[in-house]
């Protein structure tokens, strides 16, 4: 019996009534020979281990290969039945889709140039502890987004798009999707196509790790591509973004431009036989029950909520693309336990610098310094709105070349490109568009005369509480006459303001 609030993926795919299980997916060829593992046994059908079928087929339910199943494809999201394990085959357009993207990423030239971006970077390798975890991650987002290409949101966006729950299972752990049509179409609106972050976020290669200098317990990964950010939230963090985001994107509507990151999913794993996965195990009320106290409604009895779960998000990532960025900040604009120390010389460590590592340093941005300002106003302002402190301001650095500077060879398409959807002069003017640069990362990228940079507002899901006072109070104490993160929000606002005005030109 399905429990409440719960929409099931078979009653989206009009599927019989049966015990259907999401598989772990078929790797190419290549990345099973590299990294050494396979499908799990419940996946994995006579041919993977037998006589007879290649490493990439799949059984057709009488325990041989799918006829046409490609040789080394990426996994096309399949639905097995777990009493048969009968075959419910994706379109040929989506195979067809998966199999030249992996037959294009395969290439010697590719690997060079992935593996000189990367440097600095660790691959979450079978030997690695957070292995299993982001395998599961993968397997889920690859189904989870699938799901949103079969069933693409229609219509007028409605309340229930930001309250809707899509439970996956999964062989040995359970995906929640939560508010799929909102981000969906938060997604769209980006000019996303559904297909590139799926192929981003799923098996297609391994999460990458960051030597990561934030005080908090949480998990930071990067897709393999780099493009995309995956953070471990806490309990209350998720119940604040849920409650906050018909509102997050609002302002986004209203402000195309804006520095916020762009938040563009929002999901729950749980471990079948309640095994933890990974560190910091989030322990809770399952996503219903979520949804249900950031929207004021009613919850699920208690007995029927999964426990232990482990939440996470996937954000747009603010230091894309990765190549020749020489200098990466997190700046909230005080100085209590904001120092980093720096990597030694000719290190290939990739360390995220803090307040006053950045003394003595500017932001020359010439021209667009206006512009920066009154976003910086307009985003603040609204997180002030929202009661949420703690954000940062990431910042990093990039040398432009030669032909970057030329901005009058790619004028007439950055201007088409800044003013889609733009319906009047006073609208663009309240909007606080800019011309935005012939970049693949446009909204959080800003050209100044000799460099460019990248900006943007994370971590919106902090809120000043009865926590935040009490630490506010002690570390009053703790710290007289220095500046330090937890204050009020309108506090946390103007100050964060200041240091951008003091230190751009």
């Amino acid at each position: 019996m399905l429990q409440p609030g719960r929409r099931d993926l078979q009653a989206i795919a009009g599927a019989p009534r049966a015990d259907w299980v999401w598989p772990w997916p078929a790797p190419c060829d290549w990345w099973v020979r590299k990294q050494g593992w396979g499908l799990p046994p419940a996946a994995r059908l006579p041919g993977a281990g037998g006589p007879g079928q290649s490493p990439g087929s799949f059984c057709g339910g009488d325990g041989r290969a799918e006829p046409g199943t490609p040789r080394g494809c990426l996994p096309c999201a399949r639905c097995f039945c777990a009493s048969c394990h009968q075959v419910l085959a994706p379109s040929p357009e989506a195979r067809g889709r998966a199999a030249t993207w992996s037959a294009g990423r395969c290439g010697l030239l590719w690997h060079l140039r992935d593996r000189q971006v990367r440097l600095g970077l660790f691959e979450i390798d079978p030997g690695h502890e957070l292995h299993r975890l982001t395998c599961m991650m993968q397997a889920g987002l690859w189904a989870a987004t699938q799901v949103s290409m079969d069933h693409p949101p229609t219509g007028l966006p409605t309340e229930e798009d930001f309250s809707e729950v899509l439970t996956q299972v999964h062989e040995g752990f359970e995906l929640g999707t939560l508010a799929g049509p909102a981000f969906a179409r938060l997604r769209r609106s980006l000019g996303l196509a559904e297909e590139d972050y799926q192929a981003a976020l799923g098996p297609g290669g391994p999460y990458l790790q960051f030597l990561s200098t934030s005080k908090s317990k949480a998990s930071f990964f990067l897709s393999h591509d780099q493009r995309f950010f995956l953070k471990t939230q806490r309990r209350r963090e998720v119940r604040a973004l849920l409650a906050h985001l018909p509102r997050y994107v609002q302002h986004l509507q209203r402000h195309p431009h804006s520095l916020l990151a762009r938040l563009l999913g929002v999901h729950s794993l749980r471990v079948a036989g309640g095994k933890k996965v990974g560190e910091a195990e989030a322990r809770g009320p399952g996503w219903w029950q979520l949804v249900a106290a950031a929207r004021g409604r009613a919850s699920v009895p208690p007995h029927s909520l999964p426990h232990p779960q482990k939440y996470f998000i996937v954000m747009q990532s603010v230091f894309y693309p990765a190549g020749r960025i020489s200098e990466r900040y997190d700046i909230k604009g005080c100085e209590v336990s904001r120092w980093v120390e720096p990597a030694p010389e000719g290190s290939h460590l990739l360390l995220v610098l803090k307040d006053l590592n950045f003394q003595g340093k500017t932001i020359n941005l010439g021209p667009q310094r206006t512009w920066l300002l009154r976003q910086m106003e307009l985003d603040t302002a609204f997180l002030q709105e929202l009661n949420v402190l703690d954000y940062s301001l990431l910042v990093a650095f990039q040398h432009l070349h030669e032909d970057k500077r030329d901005r009058g060879r790619s004028l007439i398409f950055c201007t088409a490109r800044s003013m889609q959807g733009v319906q009047s002069p006073q609208e663009l003017e309240t909007q606080n568009r800019r011309l935005l640069p012939d970049a693949s990362n446009a909204l959080h990228t800003l050209d100044g005369p000799e460099q460019r940079y990248f900006l943007g507002l994370v971590d919106l899901a902090t809120v000043y509480g009865l926590r935040k006072r009490l630490e506010h109070l002690w570390k009053t104490l703790r710290y007289p006459g220095r500046t330090f993160s937890t204050v009020s929000p309108a506090h946390y606002a103007r100050r964060l303001c200041q240091w951008v005005e003091a230190h751009t030109e």
